[in-house]
Formats: C-alpha cells, structure tokens, sequence
C-alpha cells in the first residue's frame, strides 16, 4: 500500500468516524406546542357541560403540554366526574392534578395534561392577604425525549378588582423560579392580569413573554383584553416561533391561547 493509498484510507474512515458521531448527538432545537385553557369547569358560553367538546379542541391543537385552569374533580355541579382524569382519557395524555378549593365534597384547582412522561408533581398555595377562594400553582416536572425535562407551572391568579393578591402571586412564583435560575421551565395560566399590569410586570423580571395587542383571551365570545399566558425561562434556550388564540367563542368563558416554542440546546440559540 503506497503512502498516498494510507493517506486516502485515513481521510475516509475519519469522516465516517465523524459522521456517525454527528448522527449520534441530539438534535439543536426541537419544538413544543403549549396550550393554556381556562374551561370553566367544561361549561360552555351556551350553558351546556360538555368535557368531551373541550377535549375536542384540546386534540384539534395537537399540543405537547397543556395547562388547565378550573377543572372540577368529584362535584356534584359536573357529576361527580374527575374532569382531569377524564380529560386525559379523552386527549389520550399523561395528566397532573392540584386541587386548591375544597367543597362540597370534591376539589376545584389547576391541571396538566402532557405527551411526554411526567416525573413528579408538586401543588403550591398562593397568597391570600385578603380572604378568598384559594389559588395555588401546580408544578409538574417532564421528561423530554432526549434526556432533558422542564417544570410547567400552571397557575390561575385571584380575579378580584384589587391586584394585591395578584402582585404577591407573582413574586412567589419569581421565588420558585430563581431557586432554580437555569432549568427549563413554562409559566401558563389565566393571571387575570392585562400585559401592562404591575402583576406581568413582576413576571417578566424573570420570565419571557410573547407581546402581541391581538392576544384577546377574554370574554370568549367577543374577547376584549388578554388575561391568559404562557410564559418561559431561561432566555438563552427558547424562542417563539407562534402564538395565536384559537377561534373558540362557545366551549368556555375563555379562549384557548397557544404558543409554539423552539427550544435549543445548552450554547446553540442563534
């Protein structure tokens, strides 16, 4: 074997080398689809309690996480049914649970609905400076394909005039943040806040949000301001692709909000 024959052997079988290492490394950027729906307890603008009508919209978005706000667990005022267990038979999704008002027999809170695996679930009371229904922020940690997971926070803020409660909501969830400045995490709920209100404000302290002025969630049959969101953190590993509220005026007294996210590995965003 001549010398100019070995120097053409080892050029080969190092690009062969190297490209199955390339074939072997994770992908720099995949996308997830996350939707935040307030569904009032699966009663629609028409009257009508219909959870098999909201799972269907759920399913027509095709999302990779949802966050749900006022689901119902064995009330008598939506027949007793586990409205997250029921929902998650229905998308065909793993689900999580936070119950934060208890009465009349069942349990009334937040819940999550996700194609990947969920690992851990975690439910947080809010502040009430003022008595109140309770809220609280259910955390959910998810394993992603590729070995990494995220936390989904989903939350659903005090509605009353005063923003007090709201404010301090805020800052507990910054705190939940900051004790864990790099992972990967979602904020998404009905905050009952306007985007230029002291409560996003806080929030986006810490948190990425998408700005749009035709991001109306609220009334659903003729939205007139934004109160739902879907937030993330850190900077440096997500950027928005879309965002768009879902032509849905009649399954809740919301419209659902959806963001697509691309997120990138460790040191590749652009």
């Amino acid at each position: 074997m001549t010398w100019h024959t070995r120097i053409i052997l080892a050029i080969a079988v190092a690009c062969s080398f190297g490209s199955s290492l390339y074939a072997d490394q994770p992908s720099k950027s995949a996308s997830l689809r996350v939707l935040s729906y307030n569904i009032h307890h699966g009663e629609g603008t028409d009257g009508k309690l219909d959870l098999q009508r909201i799972a269907e919209i759920i399913r027509g978005a095709e999302p990779d996480l949802v966050a749900l706000q006022e689901v119902d667990q064995n009330l008598p005022r939506t027949g007793k049914v586990d409205q997250s267990a029921e929902l998650s038979r229905l998308t065909e999704m793993h689900v999580a649970f936070g119950g934060n008002y208890q009465f009349d027999g069942g349990d009334y809170g937040n819940a999550v609905l996700s194609r990947h695996p969920i690992r851990r679930k975690q439910n947080h009371g809010l502040p009430m400076p003022t008595p109140g229904e309770p809220r609280g922020v259910l955390e959910v940690e998810i394993d992603l394909e590729g070995g990494e997971s995220l936390i989904l926070l989903a939350t659903h803020f005090d509605h009353r005039p005063l923003d007090r409660s709201r404010r301090e909501s805020a800052e507990a969830i910054n705190k939940l943040a900051v004790a864990a400045p790099n992972r990967l995490s979602i904020l998404a709920g009905d905050l009952n806040a306007v985007p230029n209100s002291e409560v996003l404000k806080i929030l986006r302290t810490e948190w990425h949000s998408p700005e749009s002025d035709t991001l109306l969630t609220s009334p659903a049959k003729t939205p007139r301001r934004q109160i739902d969101y879907i937030l993330s953190r850190p900077a440096s590993r997500w950027r928005v692709v879309d965002v768009k509220v879902l032509e849905e005026p009649m399954a809740s007294d919301h419209r659902p909000l959806l963001v697509k996210l691309e997120l990138f590995s460790e040191g590749t965003h652009p």
